[in-house]
């Protein structure tokens, strides 16, 4: 089927596109003079509602690399790859509140594809303008986004695990500690998703609040936030997490009748074996610590053949033996 678009149907599109994506839309004619351009070509610093004359798309380039960008806008206009996008300089003026307007040199790169009619002969060519500043911003949020937890900005669990792997390979000392909400789940079902999630930032916040200087925050799933400790002994990661608890506790109350009760746990292990041993000894010891009554802190560490595990509370430390590290490798 084919699609024909009238020119108001077609400044519709144009708009569509520039506002999606922020590009700059340019219809060129066979000779690569500009014929269209949206509204938002002005960050280029040519105003076209102003001029008799629409320029060559050409004259948009700064200096030498007019003649480059002349070259590949000919080549596209003649059918021929023009591999992708081309590179260029702009000048521009940036309006400053002190020092009023002054040039800089902006990038921006084009791409094109050639419009035909009905016999197959050029009639011109649409190009799309892209900042190369915010395509590189762009894939830079991608990455971060990648690597971060989109509700309280935290690293990720992949970003966590990559950081305790390159802590194994040099041989580190450091202690983990994985925290969680006491009950989140109950708290999800009776007051539901949006408050969870209130909550979670809340208490993610927190904790980067109580983290030390050199102490690396992530949260690794829904529940639960972990936490790299480095430079200090189990006993020292204990009295510390344990002073994160009764914060919180305290911090937490409710201002109603209403409003939940929050408490929390956690877990501690040494970074040792492998990323996947280390998370599990801590997850182990955030289970016990909860399923002790929650507000308490476990610990697992590695001793000889045997996983000792101990949760530390008011009343009396419980222990207790599970399996062989090197089963779990």
């Amino acid at each position: 089927m084919k699609l024909g678009l009238s020119d108001v149907e077609g400044r519709v599109l144009h708009g569509l596109v520039e506002e999606a994506s922020g590009d700059i839309v340019v219809r060129l004619d066979a000779h690569g003079f500009i014929v269209f351009a949206s509204q938002n070509v002005t960050q280029l610093g040519h105003d076209l509602s102003t001029m008799l004359l629409l320029p060559h798309i050409s004259d948009l380039a700064e200096g030498e690399h007019s003649a480059a960008l002349n070259a590949f806008v000919e080549k596209g206009l003649a059918g021929e790859a023009t591999g992708g996008w081309f590179e260029f300089p702009v000048v521009a003026s940036d309006v400053l509140e002190t020092f009023g307007a002054v040039d800089c040199r902006r990038w921006y790169a084009l791409s094109l594809r050639r419009i035909d009619d009905d016999d197959g002969q050029p009639q011109g060519a649409l190009a799309l303008i892209r900042s190369v500043h915010q395509k590189r911003a762009l894939e830079g949020e991608l990455h971060n986004r990648a690597i971060t937890d989109p509700l309280t900005g935290l690293s990720n669990r992949h970003a966590f695990c990559q950081s305790l792997r390159r802590r194994l390979a040099a041989g580190g000392t450091e202690t983990i500690a994985v925290f969680a909400i006491d009950g989140m789940r109950s708290l999800f079902m009776q007051f539901g998703q949006r408050t969870a999630d209130e909550i979670m930032w809340g208490f993610a916040k927190f904790l980067e609040t109580m983290a030390l200087p050199g102490h690396e925050v992530a949260q690794i799933d829904n529940e639960r936030l972990a936490v790299i400790v480095p430079d200090m002994t189990l006993a020292s990661t204990r009295v510390w997490a344990g002073d994160v608890l009764s914060t919180f506790s305290q911090l937490a109350l409710p201002s109603s009748s209403r409003s939940p009760k929050l408490t929390a746990s956690a877990g501690l292990a040494r970074v040792e074996c492998t990323v996947d041993w280390t998370l599990r000894q801590a997850e182990l010891a955030l289970v016990m610590a909860r399923a002790g009554g929650g507000k308490q802190v476990g610990e697992c560490g590695y001793s000889g053949r045997s996983n000792s595990f101990e949760v530390v509370n008011d009343r009396a430390a419980i222990k207790t033996a599970v399996g062989d590290p090197a089963r779990s490798r």
